[in-house]
């Protein structure tokens, strides 16, 4: 998928629609995140579509839930979804921040010459 150390460095335009490429993947990951918390708050709490987003979003912003948890299965779904949220942020990020990483790597490895050469 990205280009090897042996080959030219991407031009700009190549490299900022990667980046774009790569930040629609890690917002489509956010997306479906969300929709999983959003879709178990109303369906185990039985909160209002609006509070189940609002809880959605402030458990995989690391806030907490805002409605207090009145049933087990809200509770456990709360517990297993806040792990699951925190994976969901570094995956996020590290798929958010690959190209730029790759980019300073690669450019650092053609300013050092092969031995093979």
């Amino acid at each position: 998928m990205f280009e090897h150390r042996r080959e030219a460095l991407l031009p700009s335009t190549q490299f900022y629609r990667r980046v774009l490429f790569y930040g629609a993947i890690s917002g489509g990951i956010i997306f479906v995140s969300l929709a999983i918390g959003v879709l178990g708050y109303h369906y185990f709490e039985d909160l209002p579509w609006i509070d189940s987003l609002l809880n959605a979003s402030m458990i995989l912003g690391g806030m907490g839930p805002v409605n207090p948890l009145r049933t087990d299965a809200g509770k456990l779904f709360a517990s297993f979804y806040a792990l699951f949220s925190g994976m969901v942020l570094l995956v996020a990020v590290g798929v958010l921040i690959a190209p730029v990483f790759h980019r300073i790597l690669h450019r650092f490895h053609l300013d050092i010459k092969d031995d093979d050469s």
